[in-house]
């Protein structure tokens, strides 16, 4: 979704690459951060569960919770990153902002 939203954004407001997954980011935070969360709170009954059978239960439970955890950073931290990446690798760039066009 995030990728989907940066690329609405740069087609519709003609943003950026870098400023239409920044947007992207920043709009879908909350949205995949409560379905994460949703889902690790599901998972605390099972590691932190007792009773019958509650051994073959919490390795399930710890292995979704830390799963969970370190998909949640890939997609926040790697997916704009490789979006960046992906973005017209052979195109040449536009100036920076402060940079002169014929400085070199």
């Amino acid at each position: 979704m995030m990728i989907d939203f940066a690329i609405e954004a740069e087609r519709e407001q003609g943003k950026p690459p870098r400023e239409a997954i920044h947007q992207a980011a920043l709009l879908r935070f909350r949205p995949i951060l409560m379905t994460t969360l949703a889902a690790l709170f599901a998972a605390v009954p099972l590691m932190l569960g007792w009773g019958e059978g509650a051994e073959l239960r919490r390795p399930l439970g710890l292995a979704i919770f830390g799963g969970l955890i370190v998909s949640q950073m890939l997609t926040l931290f790697t997916t704009p990153v490789i979006y960046l990446g992906f973005d017209q690798p052979g195109a040449p760039r536009p100036p920076q902002a402060g940079q002169a066009a014929g400085a070199g």
